[in-house]
């Protein structure tokens, strides 16, 4: 709820921009044909969950097994906690990071008395970072981040103009990102490799509010909540220098690690500057 009043809010004070910004407008040109924009705001995260992390210790493919050590104790009986993990003795990580996010939409608008339907691609970076921890009895720690080196969606959307050069819509479609996933840990017996960067495929909606201020220039502001999936991401645990009693060694000579959710969520809140043709 609070992203939508902050939409709310600002939508308010979009609107409330004199009329002198719009002297000699023709409204009869307001949100019909092709745009493109700029834009940039914040990408904010909720709560994870109780995500963990998952292990295959014999890799067949099914995630959920229990990492036990040769006495056959829950070798991560110390638990898991969502975000970096800052201690390898506690349970204890540091808060996902939110971020600045900035894009770039191509889009056209197809007016229709007071309704106005339309088509957006869309591309953008944001620095907000997703992370899990998982903390064993060594003690260690073993962290998996990602980020969206890109992402991009292509949505529909569909609005109301009352008049006066203001547009309040939804929209809705699908969403891409290229994930930048990183695995940290501090146990230095095993060997650790990973497949680094992974596709992510999901969707997007939201809503917003748009101004014209001038014939060409419009000013807005949008709120979206983004969903991508990612389940190729995989850490392979190997035996490095451990011996053959190592927790992750002893049911096939290896473990394979991911995150039990796979589901990448963020909330959107950003502004936008418009240029229509």
């Amino acid at each position: 709820m609070k992203f939508v009043a902050l939409l709310a809010a600002t939508a308010a004070s979009v609107l409330a921009v004199p009329a002198v910004a719009q002297d000699n407008r023709d409204p009869s040109r307001d949100f019909d044909g092709p745009y493109i924009s700029i834009g940039g705001g914040a990408t904010l995260q909720g709560n994870d969950r109780g995500e963990t992390l998952v292990f295959d210790t014999d890799r067949d493919g099914t995630y959920g097994d229990t990492v036990n050590t040769a006495g056959g104790t829950n070798a991560f009986s110390p638990g898991f906690c969502n975000g970096a993990a800052t201690s390898t003795a506690n349970v204890g990580c540091r808060n996902d990071k939110d971020g600045p996010e900035f894009f770039g939409r191509l889009g056209y608008d197809k007016r229709m008395g007071n309704f106005v339907l339309g088509a957006v691609v869309e591309g953008g970076h944001s620095v907000a970072r997703d992370s899990v921890s998982g903390f064993s009895t060594t003690p260690a720690s073993y962290t998996m981040s990602r980020e969206a080196d890109y992402q991009a969606n292509a949505r529909l959307r569909a609005g109301y103009t009352p008049g006066g050069g203001a547009l309040f819509y939804v929209t809705g479609g699908g969403a891409y990102a290229r994930l930048d996933n990183r695995f940290t840990t501090t146990n230095t017996a095993n060997s650790f490799a990973d497949n680094g960067k992974t596709n992510a495929w999901g969707y997007t909606v939201g809503g917003g509010a748009e101004l014209m201020v001038t014939n060409n220039i419009g000013i807005g502001l949008e709120y979206l909540y983004t969903d991508v999936k990612d389940k190729d991401y995989v850490v392979n645990v190997g035996p490095g220098s451990a011996p053959a009693t190592n927790p992750f060694l002893l049911n096939g000579g290896g473990t394979d690690i991911r995150r039990s959710d796979p589901h990448f969520r963020t909330h959107s809140v950003r502004g936008t500057l418009s240029y229509r043709f």
